[in-house]
């Protein structure tokens, strides 16, 4: 009889006694028992799962969206671009989570929705920091996270320092597309507004890329992100629509009718705009 493999003979670390094991090094006793369910509905595992693991990313995104504004801010393009390109794959994961949450249907759902309370993703800090990052600033949304000192001060400390966008727009002008006062010296905490002039320079970007490469790739990966996170944005929308159809949130919103108004906000807008022009 052939004997049976022993991974040992190939000289594979057996004995932990003392050593990093894979579970010591990646905190598995802390993320696996992390889950806890508040019902016995079948569904809840997965409902939690989802939810837990898409922190997990976002908490990724806004490492490599912080690192990628701090290239940009010292004039490092390139080394962004990898960051920026990661950020996209990242909400293409959180994109591919929703097509496992579908598979759960509104009669599951009904088992465990009461034991949800009034906790709600429209609450998740993580998400909002990342709204906040990229550009999209709203003071109301720092409402939610009162109730947490050390949450409001990291949401708060984030809309006193330029989004992404306002460092690319920043790039933008200090490559000589001379950008008006108002956009440059705007109040960081308030909603960026579209500006002609700044469409205007990122038209002449993208009518020769070849002499403004850096710039012109840095939009496309701007662009690439949000094109992700909108498709996001539509997933989570089909998600809810297709599992509570236009019931109010557990957190209080309107549901599918709130998440629908999300998905005519942009981002980065003279970025989509220009492309009429060209």
């Amino acid at each position: 009889m052939k004997k049976p493999y022993n991974p040992a003979d190939d000289g594979a670390q057996m004995s932990f006694d003392g050593r990093m094991s894979y579970s010591d090094y990646l905190g598995l006793d802390a993320i696996l028992n992390a889950h806890h369910t508040f019902s016995d509905a079948h569904d809840e595992s997965l409902f939690i799962i989802q939810h837990q693991t898409s922190e997990l990313w976002m908490k990724l995104a806004i490492h490599e969206v912080s690192a990628a504004r701090k290239l940009l801010l010292h004039g490092e393009t390139r080394p962004a671009f990898k960051m920026l390109a990661r950020v996209a794959r990242i909400f293409e994961q959180l994109n591919n989570a929703w097509d496992v949450l579908r598979t759960m249907t509104p009669s599951d759902y009904t088992t465990f929705r009461d034991a949800l309370g009034q906790s709600s993703g429209f609450q998740s800090w993580q998400y909002r920091l990342i709204e906040f990052m990229v550009g999209n600033r709203n003071i109301a949304m720092l409402k939610p996270h009162e109730h947490r000192p050390d949450i409001l001060e990291k949401l708060a400390a984030e809309l006193a320092q330029p989004s992404l966008y306002d460092v690319a727009l920043g790039a933008l002008n200090n490559a000589g597309f001379t950008l008006p006062e108002e956009v440059l010296s705007r109040d960081l905490s308030q909603a960026y507004q579209p500006h002609e002039a700044v469409q205007a320079a990122w038209v002449k970007v993208y009518q020769d890329p070849t002499t403004h490469w850096e710039l012109y790739e840095l939009a496309e990966k701007l662009v690439d992100f949000e094109d992700y996170f909108r498709r996001w944005r539509f997933n989570h929308v089909t998600t809810v629509e297709r599992v509570i159809g236009f019931k109010r949130g557990t957190g209080g919103t309107s549901g599918t009718a709130y998440l629908k108004r999300m998905l005519s906000v942009e981002i980065f807008p003279e970025l989509w705009h220009l492309r009429t022009e060209l």
